[in-house]
């Protein structure tokens, strides 16, 4: 009897899906060659750069709008420090909740597989970025910023009732967005050089996390039955919305001595941040209307989160 591979048996709009296996085996020998302790790769002890950015200042959420126009150099400045720690803080909240998924992921399957052993790689990388990110954060001098309790706690029942499908199209939700973002931040020279050297190692690994994500959301959307699908669609356009709300705490505003509720009605008119952030999403949202999550409900939570036109 010939035992038929996933990848000759399985298609969606974008083709021939690729046996699971060796997509593991790639990755996994990926993560041999390119993989980075922050601890021993970025100059922790080196002072911080005067005049630099700690993110570049067209990716701030007030860029170009008539409160950025009336800061000074030094504030926005200011503002782009507290910003990083903002988005660092969740990341670290985002990608806690990754790795529980991932292990809910693999609980069942062969502890043996590539597929397993993958996903063990991505967790300890997972486990490396947030104690970066938290480091980062203590390095700048920044508060931390939790997410509202709100969001805080429907993580928790998300955790819970995630389907497969929805975990892997959380996921990309969460990574593909600050990818975007951190490609642009580490060739920047007015960016300090330690939060150039947070990306550079963020976007080499995250890289590999896209890909298997990618890869296990494409054959979810094929295998699973209809009622997890249209599951999946709606519980990722929540993601989405509440991921654009979480996305800058307005506690940020008030810390570099702006009008909370002002800063707050002004991100949410600029045609610029608006333009980012769907910049930002295209190539996810793109992937994700190929493969059919965007659709009903799911597409209309997408655009009122402002991150699908």
């Amino acid at each position: 009897m010939t035992t038929v591979t996933d990848s000759e048996v399985l298609r969606d709009a974008l083709g021939l899906l690729r046996d699971r296996e060796e997509v593991a085996e790639r990755l996994l020998a990926s993560s041999a060659k390119h993989s980075f302790d922050p601890d021993k790769e970025l100059d922790w002890d080196a002072p911080l750069e005067d005049g630099k950015w700690f993110w570049p200042p067209e990716l701030l959420s007030l860029y170009d709008t008539p409160i950025w126009r009336k800061m000074s150099e030094e504030q926005r400045q200011e503002l782009s420090r507290h910003e990083a720690a903002s988005l660092g803080s969740l990341g670290i909240w985002f990608e806690i909740i990754l790795m529980q998924l991932l292990v809910r992921h693999i609980y069942d399957k062969p502890v043996t597989s590539n597929h397993v052993r993958y996903a063990l790689t991505e967790i300890a990388d997972e486990c490396r970025h947030s104690m970066m990110f938290a480091r980062m954060i203590q390095k700048a001098g920044s508060p931390t910023y939790p997410v509202p309790r709100l969001y805080h706690n429907l993580a928790r029942v998300l955790k819970t009732v995630s389907t497969t499908p929805g975990s892997f199209a959380a996921t990309l939700l969460g990574e593909e967005i600050l990818d975007w973002m951190q490609r642009l931040t580490f060739p920047d020279d007015r960016v300090q050089t330690l939060m150039r050297g947070v990306t550079r190692i963020h976007v080499v690994e995250e890289a590999r996390h896209v890909r298997y994500a990618r890869e296990e959301l494409r054959r979810q959307m094929v295998t699973a039955p209809a009622w997890e699908r249209e599951l999946t669609r709606v519980s990722c356009g929540e993601a989405a919305r509440v991921f654009s709300t979480c996305f800058v705490n307005p506690q940020v505003y008030e810390n570099v001595g702006l009008d909370r509720r002002e800063a707050v009605a002004q991100v949410k008119a600029s045609g610029h941040r608006r333009e980012v952030m769907q910049n930002g999403a295209r190539r996810l949202t793109d992937f994700l209307d190929d493969i059919g999550v965007l659709r009903g409900v799911g597409r209309r939570l997408w655009q009122s989160s402002g991150l699908l036109a």
